[in-house]
């Protein structure tokens, strides 16, 4: 049976900004990633957020980035493995403290934006944010993208790990995302974007920009709360995976 986890970045919005549509995503995800605070959200917002989502039974996640509100933390910042290290304790401890308040349980770990792809070709990096989530809770899975550093150092230190595959970006030949600077980033056709999960899933492959087939493990599936057609595409996916006689659940049952 193929099957895949839906992940989807919210609590985005801080202060008197509002971004995304959180509540009603909410309804076709099954993990959440919650900001910390650093590249987005806010004490408030991660509490609301991580109440909804325990209310619509979505696993929650962490989702540590670099402090960057300006940019969404995603302009490459240079951090030292310490820094990486400490900012992720931070921002884990930040969002399980309003978990533990409310008795909610965290799934996951995903960083995010840049720390996210910086992680994915930065041995010490990676190893570093591993480092953090195993002290913290040796029982958390850490998201990371298939293939990468962050994947490789989570098992490494007795990690469960979940490769994560992205509907709505395009791959290079060596598997990584094309940067958003560069043309063709985003897939803006919901078509092409589910077409391309589909191929992940079941035949666990992506085509690249150059057109060739890169071989990837597909455990769950980022979609971006924050797009401009985001609640269409959550329903979208969600439908046509089913369709495709595919299963979606949280990596974590219980």
């Amino acid at each position: 049976m193929f099957q895949i986890d839906v992940n989807c970045d919210l609590g985005e919005s801080f202060g008197a900004y509002r971004i995304g549509l959180d509540e009603d995503i909410l309804e076709f995800v099954t993990s959440a990633n919650i900001a910390c605070g650093f590249h987005a959200g806010d004490p408030g917002v991660m509490r609301k957020t991580a109440a909804l989502a325990a209310e619509k039974g979505v696993k929650i996640g962490a989702h540590p980035g670099l402090p960057d509100l300006q940019g969404f933390g995603r302009r490459p910042i240079a951090i030292s493995p310490d820094e990486a290290y400490d900012m992720t304790i931070y921002q884990i401890g930040a969002l399980s403290g309003f978990l533990k308040a409310e008795g909610i349980s965290m799934q996951h770990v995903k960083p995010h934006g840049a720390l996210y792809n910086m992680a994915a070709i930065d041995h010490k990096l990676s190893e570093a944010i591993a480092k953090a989530v195993y002290r913290f809770d040796p029982e958390l899975i850490l998201f990371g993208l298939a293939g990468s550093e962050l994947i490789k150092a989570g098992e490494q230190i007795g990690l469960q790990t979940a490769s994560e595959v992205f509907a709505d970006r395009t791959y290079q030949a060596d598997g990584t995302l094309t940067p958003r600077s560069q043309p063709d980033a985003l897939i803006q056709d919901d078509s092409k974007a589910v077409k391309q999960v589909i191929q992940m899933v079941k035949d666990g492959t992506v085509t690249s920009q150059q057109g060739q087939a890169v071989r990837l493990q597909a455990d769950t599936v980022c979609i971006h709360g924050d797009g401009a057609h985001a609640l269409t595409f959550a329903k979208t996916i969600r439908k046509e995976l089913q369709a495709a006689g595919i299963h979606i659940s949280a990596l974590a049952q219980n």
